[in-house]
């Protein structure tokens, strides 16, 4: 890709921070969209609950990405933190989606944040992009969160949506939590650790999320996980493996219910994530194996 002007909402989280990083260090010009007021060149401020932008950001600029939204598991699933959860993704994704609409000069494409929590609890069966979305709380705020785009792609704006799966990173979601448990030797299995982690390397989360960029032809769902997801049992004696700490220890299931409440179901449930359109586009995953992922991660 030439040299872009390229916006981006969320730039301070796990995944934006490497994209922003990534994009510079190749010479293309960032934007990134702050809640609070602008105190450094390349910032513009924007309030997604109430649905502003400085538009003049987003005028001219080749791409807008939206990764914007509150943590999953920063912390417990109460009423209330559900709602900010939902919120925070919809009303920042139709903000901008709004907001590009309007531009006499769009940007190429709309690329949304999405999660693999569209599909639900797949259990032993593996699905792709093709699939309907689950039932429960995470797959109601995928759906919500994907038609809020929908500003954008009825002005013509090429939209994308990235169905990230687990990060394998240190530096933030739910791999943060984990790394520390087993360097301290408390690594575990979740529950009888057969159910499915569609996991995927920051490396290439942000590739993927370049590739989406660049290619004219892509629109729509894009499942972003490595090629073969592998159940928690076989995740954990991997991590086990790589920081030489053995993950001989179990959390039970009614143990992580008690503890982690209505998010236990997401530890607990089974994801088998394919990303098969992303594959049929040509994208080759550097780290698609999970000892490269967790190696890479402690680099």
């Amino acid at each position: 890709m030439e040299r872009a002007r390229i916006v981006v909402a969320g730039a301070s989280g796990l995944i934006g921070r490497a994209l922003v990083e990534s994009l510079t260090a190749d010479g293309h010009e960032v934007v990134r969209l702050v809640r609070r007021r602008p105190q450094a060149a390349g910032e513009a401020r924007w309030d997604p609950q109430g649905g502003r932008v400085d538009t003049s950001a987003l005028s001219g600029c080749d791409a807008v990405v939206n990764l914007a939204g509150a943590g999953v598991g920063n912390r417990p699933w109460t009423k209330g933190y559900k709602e900010e959860i939902r919120a925070s993704r919809v009303l920042g994704t139709r903000t901008l989606a709004r907001a590009v609409a309007a531009l006499e000069s769009r940007p190429r494409v709309f690329v949304c944040g999405s999660a693999i929590g569209f599909y639900g609890d797949t259990g032993q069966r593996a699905v792709d992009e093709d699939a309907p979305a689950g039932q429960g709380f995470l797959p109601s705020v995928c759906v919500e969160w994907e038609a809020a785009a929908a500003p954008a792609q009825e002005a013509g704006v090429r939209t994308v949506f990235v169905r990230t799966g687990l990060v394998v990173a240190r530096g933030g979601g739910a791999w943060g939590k984990l790394f520390p448990l087993f360097k301290a030797g408390l690594g575990t299995r979740f529950g009888d650790g057969r159910q499915y982690w569609s996991y995927v390397a920051l490396h290439d989360e942000v590739a993927a999320i370049r590739h989406l960029i660049d290619r004219d032809d892509l629109s729509g769902p894009f499942n972003v996980t490595a090629p073969k997801p592998l159940p928690n049992r076989e995740i954990t004696a991997a991590m086990g493996r790589v920081l030489n700490r053995p993950a001989v220890l179990s959390a039970p299931a009614p143990v992580l219910k008690l503890a982690l409440g209505d998010m236990a179901g997401e530890v607990l449930g089974s994801q088998r994530v394919l990303p098969k359109r992303l594959l049929e586009s040509g994208f080759v995953f550097a780290l698609p194996g999970i000892e490269d992922a967790v190696r890479a991660a402690l680099d």
